[in-house]
């Protein structure tokens, strides 16, 4: 990863299992992620594309869920992403009004690699998340274009910034200021082991509910600002799981469903105006675009394996939140309040990670 310092490097270790080699999504095999940020005076905001798997993702889908805690979001292409439990693009996430020029933009890119869409096979179903940035960036004046997917796409790596950069530049968690974050864990079965990496795109919560491993910081960081209202919950999170875990799309499914408990550990209540979205893949097995021959075998484990699967996902969720408030950087918002970040705020009030 770069060189920014997680919630590891300040004495925070989240759950008992072991994090992968990078502590990131990228840690299962074949997963990269790429930013285009877009940092002006009118606008904070970008694009964050996860590519599944290094080659041609029309030509060879992934098993795929998505689950939805709360309903508050415009994500795109859900609907046939669970009705076929199949993943054909890379996902994209951006700000909400960015929506409709990301799927153009992920459209365009899948088309001009797939000669045959649309003419000799079907058409192709992008998948594009979503959260509304629009306390710092100027969201009615949408600045993402195709330009700024292809750049996502294309600068794609194992390793990537955290924080306030590509989708997250705008985005605040818990009055604070929030970003991409990102974090894996390994699970050891009897058959091998195995990676499950999150990554989330978080931009919700108040500030008084803000735990950090059981440590309530966002309340002793809320008295000593008692001049500033705690205001309603309408963030949302995006949480893109990626796993090499031989799953079904229904075992899937209830594997990232599983994020809610990380998402609760940091605090979280789901709140109303808070569109809380999981998106998950495993690149276990590849299922092609042409019909095969004969049937597809579709390896699985059994369910009683699922139990250290869950505790994994939910330990990522959680250290994947901290990490996006710890490497965010402090900004301003467009009314001239400040997004502090998280590091920043708890130094300002001599406050620790320890009760």
């Amino acid at each position: 990863m770069h060189c920014k310092k997680r919630i590891r490097d300040y004495g925070v270790k989240i759950g008992r299992l072991e994090a992968g080699k990078n502590n990131s999504i990228t840690d299962v095999a074949g997963v990269t992620v790429g930013h285009a940020t877009i940092d002006d005076q009118e606008w904070k905001t970008g694009v964050t594309a996860i590519m599944p798997h290094q080659g041609n993702t029309f030509q060879e889908k992934l098993i795929a869920s998505s689950y939805v805690l709360n309903g508050f979001g415009k994500t795109v292409g859900t609907v046939q992403l669970n009705e076929l439990g199949t993943l054909e693009t890379p996902i994209l996430l951006t700000n909400t009004l960015s929506v409709g020029a990301a799927t153009e933009g992920l459209t365009k890119y899948i088309v001009e690699h797939n000669k045959a869409i649309g003419r000799t096979t079907g058409t192709v179903n992008p998948v594009v998340g979503e959260c509304n940035d629009m306390l710092i960036n100027h969201i009615r004046e949408s600045a993402v274009t195709s330009e700024h997917v292809y750049e996502a796409i294309n600068k794609a790596s194992a390793t990537f910034e955290e924080g306030a950069i590509g989708a997250g530049r705008g985005m605040v968690c818990y009055g604070l200021k929030g970003g991409i974050g990102t974090s894996s864990r390994l699970i050891d079965l009897t058959h091998g082991t195995y990676t499950i990496g999150v990554l989330v795109l978080a931009n919700f919560g108040q500030m008084e509910d803000l735990n950090v491993s059981g440590t309530p910081v966002g309340h002793s960081i809320h008295d000593h600002l008692s001049h500033s209202p705690n205001e309603p919950d309408r963030g949302s999170i995006m949480i893109i799981v990626a796993t090499d875990l031989p799953v079904t799309d229904r075992q899937l499914n209830r594997l990232i469903k599983r994020t809610s408990t990380g998402l609760a550990r940091t605090g979280s209540t789901i709140a109303h105006g808070s569109g809380d979205i999981a998106i998950g893949f495993s690149t276990a097995t590849k299922i092609p675009h042409e019909k095969p021959i004969e049937p597809i075998s579709i390896p699985s484990i059994h369910e009683e394996d699922l139990n250290p699967a869950f505790r994994a996902v939910g330990e990522a969720t959680e250290e994947a939140i901290l990490n996006a408030l710890v490497t965010a950087e402090t900004t301003t918002m467009r009314d001239g309040r400040v997004a502090m970040s998280l590091i920043e705020a708890m130094g300002r009030y001599g406050l620790t990670f320890e009760e």
